[in-house]
């Protein structure tokens, strides 16, 4: 049986690198333990350790159920699914001519159309540790939530941000709600980069220094402008940004669902990434971990992008080719987060149509990678997860507009 996925400028302001990177630490390569301490947000730059946020014997209880479901849930989906049909559309390389709107608060939106696609992972460990040499066998084996691949239809047209939530964007929603956010009301603060913070000298090692209240999506601890993707904000941030637009204009905006952030980022592809299978492809359209910043830790080198894509931390949105949906920075610059929580197992069971995840549960989602994620971490089917609170310096979100 043969299954097929159908679905699916701002100015730089000084902050393009040509040839000059600014070093900052690197996380370890070991997974780590937790801080015996709360609050704990993750630290994961390369993003191979996404445990960070939950208690020990709670992580090691879902890496079991990861790998516990992969063969009977790949049984389970084989039985369940049948050849997928053509939806109504199936997205074209011409983006500019799908239909966009403008918000309030100067937010670009384009309508993703309805249709369905093969979500998950669908290329086995064998084959991905072929393609990636430099990954440890193990860290691949426990990526099992990413399979089964599974048939989802997404049955409701929906708008997407074409770009992540700017500073400026997120400063105007503070401006005009009183919103605090979370680092800064809670008085613990945020992560951001420090050029003389050594990893080595904390507990847990994380790449960034952080809690601190020094840190917040005002300060990340590297130069902004109000067109690049804000960072440090939380869950419950992201949210409350979307609840107060829809009172102020009278429609839902939400976060997408991980079903919908995924059809949206593939925009009619199968392949690891959105531009094709090779990380290369990376270059032209996403700001992640690349070789000219591995020239800066050695020790990472062989898990680059080969070659240089431009920005050292947080590029302006728009900076990178759009998608074939007219969308930009699906993958890298900032992970953001998805309206669902996170379930290890769910791909085994998630309905067909419209799935939004658990009903329950301790962490939510967030996709896509960062400016500092690997490029095996950048594939359209990683998945990845933080608790509602956590607010860090790599994590940001864009926002769905319903269309109804």
């Amino acid at each position: 049986m043969t299954f097929t996925c159908w679905v699916r400028t701002h100015p730089t302001a000084g902050f393009r690198s040509k040839r000059r990177k600014v070093i900052a630490s690197f996380l370890n390569a070991n997974p780590r333990q937790p801080a015996q301490q709360a609050p704990v947000d993750s630290g994961c730059g390369a993003c191979h350790d996404r445990a960070e946020t939950m208690a020990p014997a709670s992580r090691h209880h879902l890496v079991a159920r990861s790998r516990a479901c992969g063969v009977a849930a790949c049984l389970l989906a084989m039985a369940a699914c049948s050849p997928l049909t053509p939806p109504a559309h199936t997205p074209t390389a011409a983006a500019d001519a799908a239909p966009t709107l403008t918000n309030s608060l100067g937010m670009r939106f384009v309508r993703i159309p309805a249709g369905e696609f093969l979500m998950g992972r669908s290329e086995s460990v064998a084959r991905l540790a072929q393609a990636f040499p430099q990954i440890e066998a193990q860290r691949i084996e426990q990526l099992a939530d990413e399979t089964p691949a599974h048939r989802v239809r997404i049955t409701q047209a929906f708008w997407l941000g074409v770009h992540e939530v700017t500073v400026g964007q997120f400063r105007r929603f503070l401006e005009d709600s009183g919103y605090l956010p979370e680092s800064i009301a809670d008085g613990t603060g945020g992560y951001g980069y420090r050029a003389d913070y050594d990893p080595a000298q904390t507990a847990r090692h994380d790449a960034f220094e952080g809690r601190s209240p020094r840190y917040s999506w005002q300060e990340p601890g590297f130069a902004q402008s109000d067109a690049h993707p804000v960072v440090n904000v939380s869950w419950n941030d992201a949210s409350a940004m979307a609840r107060w637009l829809s009172v102020r204009e009278g429609v839902s905006y939400r976060l997408p669902t991980e079903a919908e952030w995924e059809y949206a980022a593939r925009a009619g592809t199968h392949s690891r990434y959105p531009a094709g299978d090779a990380s290369a492809a990376l270059l032209a359209s996403a700001n992640t971990f690349d070789r000219e910043t591995a020239r800066l830790w050695p020790q990472w080198a062989a898990q680059a992008t080969p070659g240089d894509d431009g920005f050292v931390f947080t590029a302006p949105v728009g900076q990178y080719a759009p998608n074939a949906f007219g969308v930009h920075d699906m993958i890298g610059n900032v992970w953001e987060w998805c309206a669902d929580w996170y379930g290890a197992d769910y791909y085994a069971h998630s309905p067909v149509d419209d799935p939004t995840g658990p009903p329950s549960g301790q962490v939510r989602v967030r996709r896509g990678g960062s400016w500092h994620t690997w490029p095996f971490y950048a594939r359209v089917a990683f998945r990845n997860w933080n608790t509602p609170s956590t607010r860090y310096v790599l994590l940001g979100f864009r926002l769905v507009r319903e269309d109804r």
